[in-house]
């Protein structure tokens, strides 16, 4: 029976998770999660059977875009690729996780404002702060990983309202785990 390694930036997103769920708690932002997670990934003799499944919050980028999305495409949006690209490196700035159509834009900045908004929603569905790193790290550890966002705000000035919207989502992402996990 493959091993399932559930990664949440916060306990409050994990709060409704089946009993018994092998869980890491990140912090917040792409350096935490990416930190924490290859902690971890470090520490296992053997990763063949390892599956890692990212759960969390993500702001909608478009209107009336709500509920539970598995993704598919997960982007660095707060990297300056085009300048990268133009030294001669490879920023891989879009990382395939899945067959999902739904795209995730991952960065450091909790997005509140409307331009920031109107610029990711160009490229994507959904935004969050970790899930990036997550599949990066995966990637680089050779395990397989899943995406899974429900949508808790409209990554607009509500976002500042968060911290009482997030068990709603975390309600729905336990639900989630247990039929799917």
């Amino acid at each position: 029976m493959p091993r399932v390694l559930v990664v949440s930036a916060t306990a409050a997103e994990a709060a409704h998770l089946p009993a018994g769920t092998d869980l890491l708690v990140t912090g917040i932002g792409k350096t935490a999660a990416a930190t924490a997670l290859a902690r971890r990934l470090a520490s296992y003799d053997d990763l063949g059977d390892l599956t890692v499944v990212n759960i969390g919050t993500a702001g909608a980028l478009h209107d009336h875009v709500e509920g539970l999305f598995e993704v598919g495409t997960v982007l660095n949006h707060d990297i300056n690729a085009d300048a990268i690209r133009a030294l001669g490196y490879d920023p891989r700035e879009h990382l395939t996780v899945g067959a999902a159509e739904t795209v995730l834009a991952t960065g450091d900045v909790f997005v509140t404002d409307p331009l920031v908004r109107a610029r990711l929603a160009e490229r994507a569905q959904l935004v969050d702060m970790e899930g990036y790193a997550v599949a990066y790290v995966a990637a680089e550890f050779g395990v397989p990983v899943r995406l899974v966002k429900h949508v808790s705000d409209n990554a607009d000035e509500g976002a500042v309202e968060w911290a009482s919207l997030v068990d709603r989502s975390a309600r729905a992402l336990g639900e989630w785990a247990a039929n799917e996990l």
